[in-house]
């Protein structure tokens, strides 16, 4: 148990039997009446997002949330291996706890896996990822960095927009929180 005024992003709350973590959160004291904190709650297993009041001192739930650096392996039907970096055993994951990382990964690539009670609960990705194009439509002679944009799919599957200019073979630098394309990579 912990008090609100202990809130950090990030915290994970156990309120009415599901997980939430903190997303953002606000101590406010009005002129009268009691201080309340205002905070934003995302459902660590549904994504939902919704706004939540609590009085400022009042006794809330925190889950403990193991995160562990993993390794990832290979997937295997619907679901993703991966292996802990110091331990070296292995766990499965479903592709819906996975979710859009799995765009991302690669084979060996290292994650962070969040997971309550031994039941993973969502994989968190590097922010930035060096992934090769693997198809895209050929660039014409004047096309610029200033230009459009293209699609392009990259070598785990994903498509994401590019400049007119890059060539299949290049390698780039993709946002994994949002898919947007960051840069070349030499």
């Amino acid at each position: 148990m912990a008090s609100t005024n202990d809130l950090k992003n990030g915290t994970v709350l156990n309120l009415d039997g599901n997980l939430w973590s903190v997303v953002e959160f606000q101590h406010v004291k009005p002129g009268k009446g009691g201080a309340f904190v205002r905070t934003k709650l995302k459902n660590v297993l549904s994504g939902k997002v919704v706004d939540r009041t609590f009085n400022a001192g009042t006794k809330v739930d925190t889950a403990t949330v193991d995160k562990r650096d993993m390794q990832y392996l290979y997937k295997d039907g619907e679901d993703f291996v991966f292996m802990d970096s110091s331990t070296y055993d292995q766990i499965t994951v479903a592709a819906a706890t996975v979710g859009d990382a799995a765009n991302y990964m690669l084979e060996s690539q290292e994650v962070i896996i969040a997971t309550h009670e031994g039941t993973p609960l969502y994989v968190e990705l590097p922010t930035s990822v060096v992934l090769e194009i693997t198809y895209t439509e050929p660039g014409l002679q004047g096309d610029r960095s200033t230009g459009g944009t293209k699609p392009a799919t990259v070598e785990t599957g994903a498509e994401i927009q590019v400049p007119l200019f890059l060539e299949q073979g290049t390698k780039v630098k993709v946002d994994t929180r949002t898919g947007d394309y960051l840069g070349r990579v030499s």
